[in-house]
């Protein structure tokens, strides 16, 4: 392991060798020897006396305007390569664990579970039902351009080359200075459709390959250690998107952006299946075949296979060109043999591979024809089911303004139960609801055409239809409605979210009163979907009355589906970050309450995680094995409902926690006036991160403003605030209580409570005290350093009590491969810290546009160095 580190430190010296040439070409030896003594400066001031930061804050304040975007520039580069060496280490050291241990985690779980009693056909049976669905969201929390992302990734192809004795030192070197004049910030804000090709990019250059080797993967382990595989046709993980369809908050999402999104992931999905056909009719030249195959292309065709994938290759490209035509805005008559279904492409494919394997050629069906079909099993014709997402008010002011037209009165002012009935009245009328004349506002039409382009899509290319803010009945109802008053011919799944707290506390009186509507019940068709918001809540409790809200609705609605005799499916809207739900998918699974994971799961794939966990097909495979072993492993072993104990211990921390959070997010008439001067909050709107406003309304406050950048901001000046604040005082009011060896109990014998404790430890470990300060010395007035001093002495009481829970003397002691990740790049993030507090500081006295520039660029920067943003 230690040759491995080496490894690791050699790229990133390399790496760190060449953007210093590229820069000493560019600037001169002088500037880099300026870059160069700051570096030195900030490894210092971690390593040694105030005197030394106070070193690196002088040096920096001595940087001219001119100098201070190059210099962002530099620390900035040199993080993106670290992480890329990073990255591409930990696709080494997994390969190496796997050598030593001669078996993979995935193996090693169903040797566990057969151990445990469990049949390998209730195994089998289980996995092939799986149905995982990752979503992946456009939320704006990717800092890097796509064109950079591209170029890291060449990057990513020249290490691996290096690895196998390849010389690719003159390429990295042209790549790096590609890098080093591009600009790293957008000069305009994605667009919906720019995030969606994004989305797709990641698809196309890295899972379009991982998947079909973490399917053959995942059979040969079942069959190694069940003595029977997975079927083709069967992928437990799939991806849907947000990517387009998500109009929650974001006017530039509206229903011909939704359609072109529709239509541009039907095209990518028909030109990587193109591209797979050719590849495999170069293959399949050989002659002999079933008779079944033989009375299709019919006796005189010499190379039977190539015949028939000619024919589904002219199928593509007809269907290719069709939807061209589409996107161009001129779709004229739909051509009569288009593919728009999965089975027309599967079909003629198994036949082949029947044909294949009855003629002794199963070695030749293993190939790239089985990968393929595997693809179209994951990702069908339209490459990811699109999901819909619209706030609840939207829907209501529909039949507000319906209901003033036939003068019933205001829908808005009716009962819940006076909704209910109303809606339901007109879900089971023959006549339509909607007149011919009506002449609605322009947010009740954009509602209206939106369902009309649901309604006309392809089933297979939707998810669910989610509406955020949803509190009660009606608001699932309203859309059901919606959505059949434009014509929509099957029961899409409409899933409410609960984002608040006390969104979470009504969940399941809110789903035991929809499915206790007979009429509802069988719309569901036995399947109920239900969304749990982690980034408002975390927001709006604090993310330890959060975390145990979200729990306790998710065994609530457990319970009440299995009352019900429905199938529940729990949509989890985590984020990147801790204090949106974020951390290790995998232990966030199994730290479910028992029986909420049962066979189905869907979760939130945010930012910059996409990239993280997705971006190279050796990671994808890793993060989908991950994903499916948490999700086998909470079906058929869950962990054991807590103990009585426990619950009222969570209890009572909940309790403090909400209460202290709130005392000084909401209570604190300074909190507002430090947030909003302490931090970069009032420059975020600068940073064109996606196409979303920051805020849900421009002249809002922090009760306004998104989860996103709410976290950002703190995660900036490296408080981490929303990650931590409430915890501390909950824990040491119970430790002082003398409660510390049942928080000892919870945390070995608890996963809900452990995997919360590590999540604390890790963000608790990126935080700064001493940069927290400097940024609050330099940018906030006095009479509010009382409150800065406040949380800081806050945040040591959040390490002091999780070091005595986990009975250690430093946070990470027990995970030295993030230790150390976040020790390296101090000292590169740390002249990023004091830079930005320096550009902030000038920007608000004396505004610039080369300062805001810099200022940007220390952003991303940070971020790229915090591994996450929002």
């Amino acid at each position: 392991m230690s040759d491995l580190h080496e490894a690791l430190r050699d790229d990133v010296r390399m790496l760190g060798d060449s953007l210093g040439q590229t820069i000493a070409k560019h600037l001169g030896s002088e500037f880099l020897d300026k870059v160069e003594n700051v570096r030195k400066l900030a490894k210092a001031g971690r390593e040694g006396t105030a005197a030394d930061r106070q070193a690196l804050v002088q040096e920096l304040k001595g940087l001219s305007e001119d100098e201070m975007l190059p210099v962002a520039r530099a620390f900035t580069q040199f993080l993106n390569l670290a992480n890329i060496a990073e990255e591409h280490h930990r696709v080494r050291r997994h390969q190496e664990i796997i050598d030593l241990e001669a078996a993979d985690t995935f193996t090693l779980l169903l040797q566990k579970l057969r151990s445990e009693g469990l049949s390998a056909d209730k195994i089998l049976e289980t996995l092939n039902g799986m149905q995982v669905d990752l979503v992946l969201t456009a939320h704006p929390t990717e800092v890097n351009r796509r064109t950079l992302i591209q170029k890291y990734d060449d990057i990513t192809d020249c290490l691996r080359a290096l690895d196998r004795g390849e010389s690719s030192h003159h390429r990295l070197n042209e790549l790096i200075s590609q890098i080093w004049h591009t600009n790293e910030i957008r000069h305009v804000r994605p667009t919906p459709v720019d995030e969606a090709k994004w989305g797709f990019a990641v698809i196309e250059n890295s899972l379009w390959e991982a998947v079909p080797r973490f399917l053959k993967k995942l059979d040969m382990q079942t069959r190694a250690v069940l003595g029977k595989g997975l079927p083709l046709t069967v992928a437990p993980i799939r991806f849907a998107s947000w990517m387009g369809g998500d109009r929650d908050g974001n006017p530039n999402v509206i229903a011909p952006v939704t359609q072109r999104v529709m239509m541009l992931s039907r095209w990518v999905a028909l030109d990587l299946y193109l591209r797979d056909i050719d590849t495999l009719r170069a293959e399949l030249s050989m002659y002999a075949c079933n008779s079944e195959l033989r009375a299709h292309v019919g006796e005189e065709t010499a190379e039977p296979y190539r015949h028939i994938l000619g024919e589904v290759r002219e199928q593509l490209k007809v269907t290719k060109n069709w939807v061209q035509s589409h996107l161009q805005g001129d779709p004229g008559d739909a051509p009569a043999d288009l593919m728009l279904n999965s089975n027309q492409l599967l079909d003629p494919l198994m036949m082949c591979h029947r044909s294949l394997v009855e003629c002794g050629m199963g070695i030749i069906a293993e190939g790239p024809l089985e990968d393929i079909i595997r693809r179209i099993a994951c990702f069908g014709m339209t490459l990811v089911k699109l999901d819909i997402r619209q706030s609840s008010d939207r829907h209501a002011q529909v039949f507000e303004e319906l209901s003033q037209f036939y003068g019933l009165g205001s829908y808005t002012s009716w009962t819940e139960e006076g909704r209910q009935a109303f809606l339901l009245r007109e879900l089971q009328s023959r006549r339509p609801l909607i007149p011919h004349n009506w002449k609605p506002s322009a947010e009740v039409q954009e509602v209206l055409d939106t369902c009309a382009v649901v309604a006309a899509a392809d089933p297979s290319s939707l998810g669910s239809y989610v509406i955020s803010m949803a509190g009660q009945p009606s608001d699932v109802l309203s859309v059901i409605l919606l959505l059949r008053e434009m014509g929509i011919s099957h029961n899409m799944r409409v899933v409410p979210l609960f984002e608040t707290l006390d969104d979470l506390n009504n969940a399941r009186d809110c789903i035991d009163a929809l499915l206790s509507v007979p009429w509802y019940k069988q719309y569901t068709g036995g399947h109920q979907e239900v969304m749990i918001g982690y980034s408002d809540s975390s927001k709006d409790a604090g993310q330890l009355a959060a975390a145990w809200g979200q729990y306790q609705a998710q065994e609530a609605l457990t319970a009440l589906c299995k009352e019900h005799d429905i199938h529940l499916t729990l949509f989890h809207g985590r984020g990147g970050t801790v204090g949106r739900g974020g951390g290790p998918s995998h232990t966030a699974i199994l730290a479910q309450p028992p029986g909420s994971v049962d066979r189905t799961l869907r979760v939130t794939e945010q930012g910059e995680m996409i990239r993280f966990k997705f971006g190279i097909p050796e990671l994808a495979i890793r993060n989908l094995e991950l994903y499916a072993g948490a999700v086998l492993a909470a079906t058929l072993s869950p962990s054991p409902s807590p103990e009585p104990a426990w619950r009222e211990q969570m209890e009572g921390l909940a309790e403090t926690g909400l209460n202290s959070y709130r005392s000084v997010v909401r209570e604190d008439p300074q909190f507002v006036p430090y947030f909003r001067a302490g931090t970069p909050e009032q420059e975020l709107s600068k940073l064109p991160l996606g196409s979303r406003p920051a805020k849900r309304k421009a002249d809002g406050g922090v009760e306004s403003l998104r989860a996103i950048p709410w976290i950002f901001a703190w995660t900036q000046i490296r408080l981490m605030l929303p990650a931590w604040l409430g915890s501390e005082a909950a824990l040491e009011k119970a430790i002082s209580n003398g409660e510390l060896s049942r928080l000892h109990e919870m945390y070995a014998k608890w996963p809900f409570f452990r995997t919360w404790v590590e999540m604390l430890e890790m963000v608790l470990a990126k935080s700064d005290v001493d940069l927290a300060e400097y940024y609050e010395s330099r940018l906030v007035s006095d009479e509010l350093k009382v409150l800065g001093s406040n949380l800081r002495s806050r945040l040591a009481v959040a390490k002091e009590m999780v070091l005595k829970i986990r009975q250690q003397t430093e946070l990470l002691a027990e995970n030295p491969v993030i230790r150390q990740s976040i020790d390296v790049r101090n000292p590169y993030i740390d002249p990023l810290h004091y830079l930005q507090a320096e550009l902030l500081y000038r920007d608000r006295n004396q505004p610039d546009q080369r300062l805001e520039q810099a200022l940007m660029v220390t952003m991303t920067g940070i971020s790229a160095g915090m591994r996450n943003t929002g």
